[in-house]
């Protein structure tokens, strides 16, 4: 059953729904989908390509009425007023495009993905159009990741109408598969974000000491509104312990300039960009992964159900996590119910740093914590098993090969 994803962000972006897409969709037969989103994913548009590119046809919507420019936190806003406004006009443009792509491409599915307000009510309506059958992969709760009451509103109407029509529906963890339910009635599937095992096992092979008088903290990925104060609790608690050897190691693509902006200055080394395939080593090399989401962001319901896509790489890597986010979060009950990391659930530095002091003394803890890690990697985020659940869901075909990641679970 060959079908169209629609996301706002594919593979080689640097996002992490971007990186999900792309471990899940290298596993599946290239001739049996095809990709669509605004962005342009014409080859040698990217100077960095942070994913692998999919060998598969890539089609770009025109925005049509729709505004696709201002990031800043105001013009942000605005854009979504104006954007929620001119929505039903919108979504018939986008639809007519998507309609068109799937009758060329010869597609029997739709799948819309969260991320941007007018792609999923414009998938469906194109799957009504075409008579294609419709999926929606729910990577942040849609109707709460919009900031301004109007999008809230036209969300919530569109989510309702969508996802009790969908064919199937895809979210990435048991706290958005139970709200789902509990707003709907609906049933979901949980794919959680995959992590690929083989490339945790391969930097073991390659692993090399660290300067013994660092401890080194580690945090990957990007850092938005969802992050910020949780990180500053962390530079905070890290001055309170005045320990010059305790350090926090940032890898993301936001520049330090901005984070800068946002408190996070001191202890904290802000590297560069790296590529995926050096991240294993570097998360292996941690004495702490670090693990936060905001206590205070524009979007307090979306943390309740944020599932990082950085979670499998972290549990994958066997070192000790800190997590520092709400109690009424899906990775503060992940981590506390399985024993996989240690769960600060306090907006509160001093109280951090009282905690992570007692992980640095504490061996045999650091052990534990690291042991269940991998236990949990091995259980839930293993790539090839994530792959197979996709595949069916849709009805198609996994690409016939050695998935030697699943190695790891022996």
């Amino acid at each position: 059953m060959k079908f169209a994803l629609v996301s706002h962000v594919l593979p080689p972006s640097s996002t992490g729904q971007a990186m999900v897409l792309g471990k899940i969709l290298n596993g599946i037969q290239p001739d049996e989908y095809c990709l669509v989103s605004q962005k342009c994913y014409a080859e040698n548009n990217f100077e960095v390509e942070y994913t692998k590119r999919l060998p598969v046809h890539y089609h770009q919507l025109t925005p049509g009425w729709q505004l696709t420019r201002g990031y800043r936190w105001g013009m942000y806003q605005a854009r979504q007023v104006i954007n929620s406004i001119i929505a039903p006009l919108a979504v018939r443009i986008r639809a007519h495009q998507i309609a068109t792509i799937v009758q060329q491409e010869g597609c029997r599915a739709i799948i819309a993905c969260t991320g941007d307000l007018i792609d999923i009510p414009a998938a469906y309506l194109a799957s009504v159009v075409t008579g294609t059958a419709f999926y929606t992969y729910i990577f942040d709760d849609f109707r709460l990741q919009w900031t301004v009451w109007s999008a809230k509103r036209y969300a919530s109407r569109m989510e309702r109408i969508c996802l009790t029509n969908a064919a199937g529906i895809i979210v990435p963890n048991e706290f958005m598969c139970r709200a789902l339910h509990e707003r709907y009635g609906v049933s979901a599937i949980v794919i959680h974000n995959p992590c690929d095992l083989s490339l945790y096992q391969s930097a073991l092979t390659h692993r090399f000491s660290m300067p013994t008088d660092e401890v080194r903290i580690v945090f990957t990925g990007s850092i938005y509104e969802a992050h910020f104060d949780a990180i500053r609790n962390l530079v905070e608690a890290i001055k309170q312990l005045k320990n010059q050897s305790i350090i926090l190691h940032i890898y993301t693509t936001i520049k330090e300039q901005f984070l800068n902006s946002k408190g996070i200055s001191g202890p904290v080394v802000i590297h560069p960009h790296v590529t995926q395939a050096q991240i294993p080593m570097i998360q292996q090399q941690a004495d702490v992964l670090f693990l936060p989401l905001a206590f205070d962001s524009p979007y307090p319901e979306l943390i309740k159900t944020s599932a990082p896509g950085k979670m499998g790489e972290y549990l994958a890597a066997g070192r000790p996590i800190l997590v520092h986010a709400p109690a009424d979060s899906f990775i503060s009950w992940y981590f506390r119910n399985y024993g996989c990391g240690l769960v600060v659930d306090k907006d509160d530095p001093t109280f951090l740093a009282k905690e992570l002091n007692s992980l640095l003394s504490d061996n045999l803890k650091q052990t534990e914590l690291s042991t269940q890690a991998l236990i949990r990697s091995r259980s839930d985020y293993g790539i090839s098993a994530v792959q197979r659940i996709f595949a069916d869901l849709l009805q198609v075909q996994l690409v016939d090969t050695d998935m030697t990641e699943d190695a790891g679970r022996h």
